[in-house]
């Protein structure tokens, strides 16, 4: 496809699926005859992040405020090059959860929250509007949170907009809001009560989607109860500015320190195996040599946990419900991070077919139970032939409250 080449919604459904049937990794990017534009970022065939359309500062500030309310959005600083990136707002997502400020959950939920969100917007969009599309490799997010199925992005999106348009708010964007018009008329119509909420919250500063948040309740019925007032002119639906977040202006010195501070941390080793007890006897050998470890019990969430924390030596587990180390392995080494990462096969039958098998998808070592602790630091000085503490990483540029 040709990134000028205009296609309808079904043909853009396709470009979805296609990205899902032959595992794309790269970015998918969509834009509007009325010049919007949207990103949706793949990794192995599944969508991890997406970003663009309308007010995504104002999405991102609602996101984070329904799903991470303890963090303060208004003494969080960015230098205006952060922004230079498109996922900017998942860079801060990433941020905050390396330094232990947000949980995994609560970017999982954010990531698909707003890929729905996006997927509402271009249904719209595409439903007035022609759209053009066209892939790109140059960005390939490293560190996925979450892997979200476009197959039940697109069917939710579906039966979404279907019900929107079925009641009568197909002409409504979630992302326009309400504004007071007729006061008087609205007072001789509603009780006090409601005539003060409406002049409380009907005031031109939050669009509907805001408005459903603060009113804890789903954005489609509280669209369509404000329908009727719209329909006769007493609320105006009116478009609003985007509310970018603070950008720290010039080089303190606070913000050089930021900036320039480095930490020293040990390798990390991860563990992918259902057993708790190989889990277990993993954490004590390696956490005793003074190296940080992680787990996955779940072969489903290895693939993501993995990406995101990005160990530097990986022992898998042979044999495990529903994904086998084989498929793991061979997904893993299709990641560039993982091209050359140590992976280590645990395996309970040492067989010459098992190591064949293991060393044509990727695998760089075996290790046969039960796990014994001199075999385990020997195969991790013999890959991993740092000190501990001897790795070093930047931390990021991003200022976010103690």
């Amino acid at each position: 496809m040709t990134n000028s080449e205009l296609i309808e919604s079904h043909n853009l459904l396709n470009e979805f699926k296609t990205c899902t049937q032959f595992q794309y990794n790269g970015k998918l990017n969509i834009k509007s005859s009325k010049g919007r534009q949207w990103a949706f970022y793949y990794r192995l065939g599944r969508i991890v992040w997406a970003t663009g359309g309308t007010h995504p500062f104002r999405r991102w500030r609602r996101q984070m405020a329904q799903y991470c309310p303890d963090i303060d959005l208004e003494k969080i600083r960015c230098r205006s090059e952060d922004f230079a990136i498109d996922y900017w707002d998942y860079n801060i997502l990433d941020i905050l959860y390396k330094r232990q400020k947000i949980q995994r959950e609560q970017i999982q939920a954010i990531v698909e929250n707003t890929i729905a969100e996006l997927f509402f917007d271009l249904a719209q969009e595409v439903d007035f509007a022609s759209v053009s599309c066209n892939l790109s490799q140059e960005v390939i997010l490293d560190m996925p949170m979450s892997f979200t199925s476009a197959d039940m992005s697109i069917k939710h999106m579906q039966d979404s907009w279907a019900i929107w348009s079925q009641v009568g708010l197909a002409n409504v964007s979630p992302n326009s809001s309400p504004v007071l018009r007729r006061p008087e008329q609205l007072q001789q119509m509603v009780s006090a009560s409601v005539y003060k909420n409406f002049v409380n919250l009907i005031n031109g500063k939050y669009t509907l989607r805001e408005l459903a948040v603060k009113m804890k309740q789903d954005v489609m019925p509280v669209s369509r109860s404000l329908l009727p007032y719209i329909l006769k002119g007493i609320i105006e639906l009116v478009e609003l500015p985007d509310l970018p977040l603070q950008v720290t202006d010039g080089d303190n010195s606070n913000s050089r320190q930021t900036r320039n501070r480095i930490h020293r941390i040990a390798p990390l080793i991860a563990c992918v195996d259902d057993s708790p007890l190989v889990c277990k006897t993993l954490e004590d050998i390696i956490t005793s040599n003074g190296l940080r470890f992680t787990k996955v019990q779940d072969a489903i969430q290895a693939l993501p946990v993995l990406i995101q924390d990005k160990p530097d030596l990986i022992f898998l587990d042979l044999i495990m419900p529903v994904a086998s180390g084989y498929e793991i392995c061979t997904q893993l080494r299709r990641i560039p991070a993982f091209a050359n990462t140590p992976v280590i096969i645990l395996t309970g039958n040492d067989g010459l077919l098992d190591r064949v098998r293991a060393k044509v998808v990727g695998s760089t070592d075996f290790i046969s139970k039960p796990i014994v602790a001199d075999r385990v630091m020997g195969v991790i000085r013999k890959y991993l032939p740092v000190q501990a503490n001897s790795t070093v990483r930047n931390t990021a540029n991003l200022e976010v409250p103690n």
